[in-house]
């Protein structure tokens, strides 16, 4: 399985910006749909955002418009660029991923076979 590793989280005031990276191990991120999830303290992973191998992107209702997910293949590295944050987007992120050459539904995180440790954002009010 390929390794993943997160970083930029960090304490930010609402309405602050923060860029998240995810760097994957090996060749094999470009040939892979990528993901991001949240867990809040007592809370279920919730879906945040996704791209596929192939260019698709997909987000989560409660972060449409403020967050953006984007690629660079070439340095196998995932982005999550947030905007407009709020304190209920206070959690811990994971960067995720499927197997390759496939676009499960990316919303459900049984689809991924990859995680990494996650990454805190705290957004205070």
């Amino acid at each position: 399985q390929v390794q993943l590793a997160e970083s930029g989280g960090g304490l930010v005031q609402a309405g602050g910006s923060l860029r998240l990276s995810c760097v994957a191990s090996d060749g094999t991120f470009s040939s892979r749909t990528t993901g991001w999830f949240r867990q809040a303290p007592g809370e279920g992973r919730e879906f945040v955002a996704a791209a596929g191998y192939n260019g698709d992107t997909w987000y989560g209702d409660s972060v449409k418009g403020r967050f953006t997910v984007s690629r660079d293949n070439a340095k196998r590295t995932m982005y999550l660029q947030m905007s407009g944050l709020k304190p209920e987007d206070t959690a811990m992120y994971s960067c995720t991923a499927q197997r390759s050459y496939v676009n499960w539904l990316p919303e459900r995180p049984e689809n991924y076979e990859s995680w990494g440790q996650g990454t805190q954002v705290t957004v205070s009010s």
